[in-house]
């Protein structure tokens, strides 16, 4: 019985091999080219299991996740001004027909990355020589960025590529230029700050003046009512001491002479020359001549 189960455990373990060697699987990040005799005859895009010809089929996994080229050096390109600048890019990428891949570059990564560096770059070098640097640094970056990706993305296609994006990280004068450069925008910087400041210095002038002209037509008009309220007061007085007078003329004369000697002999060192018969000592003679007497 034991010399009939050992055929039977040696059929089995190569029905075992070879069902190992027929089977394959494909994940969610990879795609998979199927050759027999060096020849694409599937493939497989989806994940699962999949059969295969042991011995006469083989199998090639291509990596469909987005990758990153980081160009290691900062390209030079010139400008519509004839000025060098220095740009540090980088790009998005990733498989997206395995077998195009394949036959274009071999499935070799290296291979179709120098392929997108250098259409990048040529992109990149006829964007930059139709605008000045003030463009590239900062007004049309993002312009320049949606087209090279556009074109860098329709070569690609041809490779089974596809350009998900392209960056500009940085764009650099080299040294010799950016001195220069700096300096100009540094006088525009103080033209246009001197002219803020005459601006403003003319401005203020004017407030100031108009400032002014407010403050004497107010004081004149508080003059004016002044003088009118004191006007009117001293109608008001006068018209008081008239009727006080037509009332009582002595006592008005004797009220008049009594301010007189309080102004006159404010002070010890004041001195008067008047004859002693003077009406001026009236009252100082006779207190009663107020009262008629």
């Amino acid at each position: 019985m034991s010399r009939n189960f050992a055929p039977l455990l040696v059929a089995l373990l190569v029905a075992l091999v070879a069902l190992s060697g027929s089977l394959f699987t494909v994940d969610q990040r990879q795609n998979a080219l199927v050759f027999q005799l060096g020849e694409v005859v599937g493939v497989k895009t989806k994940p699962g299991l999949y059969w295969k010809l042991p011995l006469v089929q083989n199998v090639r996994y291509f990596d469909t996740r987005i990758l990153t080229l980081d160009a290691a050096d900062p390209e030079r390109f010139i400008t519509s001004e004839k000025k060098n600048v220095l740009v540090d890019s980088f790009i998005k990428w990733r498989v997206i027909d395995a077998k195009q891949f394949y036959v274009s570059v071999g499935g070799d990564e290296m291979r179709a990355q120098i392929r997108l560096n250098q259409t990048v770059n040529d992109g990149l070098r006829a964007e930059f020589g139709k605008r000045t640097i003030n463009d590239v640094v900062s007004g049309s970056r993002d312009e320049i960025m949606s087209i090279i990706r556009a074109k860098a993305d329709s070569d690609a296609r041809k490779i089974g590529v596809q350009v998900v994006d392209v960056r500009i990280k940085r764009v650099d004068l080299p040294e010799t230029v950016s001195e220069n450069v700096y300096r100009r925008m540094e006088a525009e910087r103080k033209q246009v700050a001197n002219e803020l400041r005459s601006t403003g210095a003319a401005e203020a002038e004017k407030i100031k003046a108009d400032a002014d002209k407010q403050k004497e037509v107010i004081v004149a008009e508080a003059y004016r009512d002044a003088q009118q309220v004191k006007g009117e007061g001293d109608a008001r007085a006068a018209a008081i001491y008239a009727a006080a007078f037509g009332k009582n003329p002595e006592f008005y004369a004797f009220y008049r002479s009594m301010q007189a000697y309080r102004e006159s002999f404010r002070s010890k060192s004041d001195v008067m020359v008047l004859d002693p018969s003077a009406d001026f000592f009236k009252y100082m003679k006779n207190p009663r001549a107020a009262g008629g007497q």
